[in-house]
């Protein structure tokens, strides 16, 4: 063995340790579509109609206030030609596929109520997401918000999840795009117990072991920076076991909890950047998506009134997803037709550059970017991103880039099975 050689194996062995603590705790893309945003609805809300409900006021909300493509330019501030790329594409998802993740909250949506009271909403409201699964009309990403595990709400969101299972499975409603969402962690050891419930939860109703997700709220101080001065959230996704798939920050809990006056509190206020900045460097390789908050500002009342949430909303949206946020609350079916404006119009503005810019580096051909493969695989989860919520048909890709979607996923760097 030569010096080299002899030298790289004693490498490899020093390193082993940290070799497979980066794999363990950093395996990237976990090869799944990031929705574009979550739509919250009370757990005494929900039905079997609430999806079809919410895209057909979405529609009217979008045809009394912005009926035509010209209208929508005016409102949006946006130019004509841009518009016209986007205005049926979005009517086209408002009608087929209006909510891309919905939560049936029993959280601050639903509120403190009598334990029978929530027992049957619960038991109604997984009845209902089953029936939507079974005929295929529920939302691809679905699921729960149970109660925090702080003391005084620990028992009752286990009830609640508890029974939530017990009937979705009896109903035949429990899929791939199940997940649970458990609000104001406040301590590494609230994710680790959730974990622990998982478990028990999976082993009582004959539920595949770790097949059950969860996301983290980050809604409290204590989850961006523990008494000790170390930023917890990282340590709360290494403590779910594999089983955390996202991080969603809260906007008004947080910023109430910093003590930032209600008129102040907002997705674009510095202590939101400030936390949201923490959130998404923990996630960094993880495979855990990051979500940003929603806006209380509902597009509700009269045109002005509403035009001007639209405007506020599209703004926000499109803020985010220029932070590399890709995913939001919505609250309103009339928050709808502003996220995926400016979603799709987010995406079909870099369209042309991206395509032209994956084509010279998967090709070859003249550019003006000397484009290294970080910045390739970070056009090509840019362009799949517009794919996958209907901003970009793949054959555009295809003309545009000369690549299909199967090569975009290979260059974004997701891991495919």
């Amino acid at each position: 063995m030569s010096y080299l050689e002899d030298l790289v194996a004693r490498l490899d062995r020093e390193l082993a340790d940290a070799d497979a603590a980066l794999a363990a705790g950093y395996p990237g893309d976990r090869g799944v579509r990031q929705p574009v945003h979550t739509v919250y609805v009370p757990g005494d809300r929900y039905s079997d109609k609430t999806v079809a409900q919410w895209s057909a006021e979405s529609v009217a909300a979008l045809d009394e206030f912005g009926g035509s493509a010209a209208e929508v330019a005016s409102v949006f501030g946006l130019g004509s030609d841009a518009v016209d790329a986007i205005y049926d594409r979005v009517r086209a998802k408002l009608t087929d596929e209006p909510i891309e993740d919905l939560r049936i909250d029993f959280e601050d949506g639903y509120g403190n109520r009598p334990d029978a009271d929530e027992d049957a909403a619960v038991v109604a409201a997984a009845g209902a997401l089953a029936a939507t699964v079974r005929d295929g009309a529920a939302p691809p990403f679905h699921g729960i918000r149970i109660k925090s595990f702080e003391a005084p709400t620990r028992h009752r969101g286990l009830r609640t999840l508890d029974l939530f299972l017990g009937s979705l499975i009896r109903e035949g409603g429990l899929g791939d795009g199940f997940v649970i969402t458990l609000p104001k962690v406040t301590s590494v050891e609230q994710v680790t117990a959730m974990v622990t419930a998982l478990s028990a939860l999976e082993a009582a109703h004959g539920i595949e072991a770790g097949s059950l997700r969860f996301e983290i709220q980050v809604e409290t101080p204590q989850a961006i920076l523990g008494s000790d001065g170390t930023a917890l959230i990282a340590r709360m996704i290494a403590a779910g076991s594999g089983r955390v798939t996202g991080l969603h920050y809260g906007t008004y809990d947080y910023s109430a909890s910093l003590g930032v006056a209600a008129a102040f509190q907002s997705m674009e206020h510095p202590v939101a950047d400030h936390a949201k900045d923490v959130m998404q460097v923990a996630a960094a390789g993880t495979g855990v998506f990051v979500s940003d908050g929603s806006t209380n500002v509902l597009p509700v009342g009269d045109a002005d009134s509403v035009r001007a949430a639209w405007r506020l909303h599209s703004r926000l949206v499109r803020r985010s997803l220029a932070r590399g946020i890709c995913q939001g609350w919505d609250l309103h079916p009339a928050q709808l037709p502003s996220r995926y404006l400016a979603t799709y119009a987010f995406f079909r503005d870099g369209l042309e550059v991206a395509s032209a810019r994956l084509k010279a580096y998967v090709h070859g051909g003249s550019s003006s970017y000397l484009d290294e493969p970080a910045t390739a695989a970070a056009l090509a989860a840019f362009v799949l991103r517009g794919v996958e919520c209907g901003a970009v048909a793949a054959d555009e890709v295809e003309r545009l880039a000369g690549i299909d979607q199967a090569k975009l996923a290979e260059l974004a760097r997701r891991r495919i099975g």
